[in-house]
């Protein structure tokens, strides 16, 4: 843990409670985790994941939720979490003080070029901020600004999680990231984020990797594309094939990474 993230944890500790892990997602400081999952939205439920693993719900609130996945002697810490970058944010410091061996960020994501079909799998090559909540976690003011600035991931562990999907059948595609901070208001500005020429668009994944550099733990972002903007291939409203394909990589391309990544 680096200096920045002890400092945040330490003010946070000053007007709040002990144990905030715990008492916001049930997770035992007193536990060593092979990995901590980061969702937004997606519970181990939606991705199937009682088919081949014990899931127990240890604690849920009004938007956020812990969970603990178990397969044969590997435990998966989960915290389901609201969108944005700032939720993101928030949640991974309250899990500062917990044990885990690396951090995986799984959601959906958005495609901005045709190349994309739904249910691709991406990891990101780097992603632009779209979000001010970022200058919050980097710089040391507040009134300075990390608004379009690129963050990149440590790209050998990225390289190192491409090639054991490789050797399991999956193509991960590494594609650029922009970052919005609203789902609403990205399509009346698309033109101007297209102009960025980012591949995809999704909410947290420049927090996420701003957030691994302060834990100093690997980390690994995987997308499912759920919809192109592009293409015209629609989030509401998929055909059955579309349905189908993005059922793949949600529901059997997600799943498999995790346990195995946990499990390396």
């Amino acid at each position: 843990m680096k200096k920045k993230l002890k400092q945040i944890v330490d003010a946070f500790h000053k007007y709040n409670s002990e144990n905030m892990a715990f008492q916001a997602f049930g997770l035992s400081e007193d536990i060593t985790y092979d990995a901590l999952v980061i969702a937004p939205s997606f519970s181990p439920y939606k991705l199937k994941m009682e088919r081949f693993c014990t899931v127990t719900i240890l604690k849920e609130g009004a938007y956020i939720t812990g969970y603990l996945v178990e397969k044969d002697d590997k435990k998966i810490a989960w915290i389901k979490i609201g969108s944005s970058a700032g939720n993101l944010i928030d949640h991974l410091s309250l899990c500062a003080e917990l044990t885990f061996k690396r951090m995986i960020f799984i959601g959906a994501v958005g495609a901005l070029k045709d190349r994309f079909e739904l249910g691709d799998v991406c990891t990101p090559s780097y992603s632009l901020s779209g979000s001010y909540a970022d200058a919050y976690l980097k710089k040391n003011s507040i009134r300075e600004t990390m608004l379009f600035s690129k963050t990149e991931p440590d790209m050998k562990y990225v390289d190192e999680v491409i090639a054991i999907g490789k050797d399991k059948g999956y193509d991960i595609k590494k594609a650029s990231v922009f970052c919005t901070p609203s789902i609403a208001l990205e399509y009346v500005h698309l033109d101007e984020i297209k102009a960025f020429d980012t591949d995809l668009i999704e909410m947290e994944t420049s927090s996420f990797y701003l957030m691994t550099e302060l834990f100093e733990i690997p980390g690994i972002a995987l997308l499912v594309v759920s919809d192109n903007s592009a293409s015209g291939a629609p989030l509401v409203g998929r055909s059955d094939k579309q349905q189908e394909k993005y059922d793949y990589g949600r529901n059997v391309v997600l799943p498999d990474m995790i346990l195995t990544l946990a499990g390396k």
